[in-house]
């Protein structure tokens, strides 16, 4: 049996949590009836995909479709033997929404998803717009931790988006050149027809209306190292914006840009989802060239929580604590802990530094339509980062 197969085994025994920490007391006078406690509700969904895992999938096919949703559960799960609940009551629902028999249709119909008091989601769409739809419709918090879009919905205020919108990433890479590079050579590098990265650029340049950044767009489908020395100053300090999510398109232009790395005037910063790209950790492609990346998800060096998650995800599955697992964890013990201490104004304490185990956040309630309502809330913390020698180093 393989490792996935194995580790769906360890999952099914944990798939419903019931976390019950201390003892809940009630003092009242002697003539009220006893009271129940009151019982926090908590879906967390993901795509885990149970169905398949034993429909006779190959260990490659299973790595593929499985791994990032169980990794989310189980750091979920480690968060959960983390909480000091304070005597509250917290029961957490495992939800897989590619359930065949069990749909998200369904759990919305008939599986109670209407009695939760918090809702946790990694998901993308179509899972994403229902359960927003479905959140603002029930007044439920929706918490989406990992899709970076806010899929066009308006009006949906008891939406948060954990991480951030292009938009967003682009408003801080901006604020980023603003401060530390705005006298500097700045060229923006982008695939022919494509403008989606130059338009949010350029709104956040004349958001002012005063552009504080002269940018110079170059349309191109490739680019040697040649042809980039002959379209930008390389004797001068300079700032390369590859304005692409194209993973070839990324690939080519650092490697143009890597050319000259021993100039040292160059500086290449690209779009957030190039930490995804594995040709930017080969092994002595980039040596010596960093290459910057915006990310809602860090912003600072390693503490008592991660080293916990690490050491005891290592001791309880025996592998590294991925990306994923980091995200499940700090959803769960950042977002039930705002519930917990917080249960009647929720949306009013998202920025509780207190209960951030990785990083602060920083959410706002955006009203894209402007009609005075919220349309949800999104985390507008950004930080660059970069990735160097084939690893990302969060601090420098």
């Amino acid at each position: 049996m393989g490792i996935i197969k194995r580790l769906y085994k360890g999952m099914i025994r944990r798939v419903f949590f019931i976390l019950l920490a201390g003892v809940f007391c009630l003092k009242g006078f002697a003539q009220d009836e006893p009271q129940e406690p009151k019982v926090y509700n908590v879906a967390i969904l993901a795509p885990i995909y149970l169905d398949s895992a034993f429909s006779g999938g190959t260990e490659t096919s299973l790595n593929r479709m499985v791994v990032p949703g169980l990794d989310f559960i189980q750091g979920v799960e480690v968060a959960l033997d983390t909480l000091n609940t304070k005597g509250k009551q917290v029961r957490v629902h495992v939800i897989d929404v590619k359930d065949e028999s069990r749909s998200l249709d369904w759990q919305m119909e008939y599986g109670g998803l209407d009695k939760m008091d918090l809702i946790i989601g990694s998901v993308r769409e179509p899972e994403f717009s229902k359960l927003s739809a479905f959140a603002t419709a029930n007044q439920i918090p929706f918490v989406s931790v990992t899709y970076p879009n806010d899929g066009g919905i308006r009006n949906n205020p008891f939406t948060v988006i954990v991480n951030s919108t292009l938009k967003t990433n682009i408003d801080g890479i901006y604020s980023y050149l603003v401060q530390n590079y705005g006298t500097q050579q700045i060229v923006m590098i982008r695939p022919k027809g494509d403008r989606t990265v130059e338009s949010f650029f350029n709104a956040a340049n004349n958001a002012s209306g005063t552009p504080l950044l002269k940018i110079r767009s170059l349309e191109l489908d490739s680019i040697t190292p040649q042809q980039l020395g002959m379209l930008i100053d390389t004797t001068k300090p300079t700032v390369v914006i590859g304005a692409s999510l194209n993973q070839e398109f990324a690939l080519n232009l650092a490697d143009a840009c890597a050319a000259y790395r021993n100039y040292g005037l160059l500086k290449l910063i690209g779009m957030p989802n190039w930490d995804g790209f594995r040709g930017f950790y080969q092994k002595d492609r980039f040596t010596g060239f960093p290459i910057y990346i915006s990310t809602p998800h860090t912003d600072g060096v390693r503490n008592a929580y991660s080293d916990f998650l690490d050491n005891l995800y290592f001791t309880r599955y025996r592998v590294k604590a991925s990306d994923m697992a980091y995200k499940g964890f700090e959803a769960a013990y950042y977002f039930i802990n705002i519930l917990l201490n917080y249960p009647d104004d929720f949306f009013e304490n998202l920025n509780r530094k207190e209960y951030a185990p990785f990083h602060e956040f920083n959410f706002r309630s955006e009203d894209l339509d402007k009609n005075a309502f919220a349309d949800f809330f999104e985390n507008k913390h950004i930080s660059i980062v970069r990735i160097m020698d084939g690893k990302i180093e969060e601090r420098w």
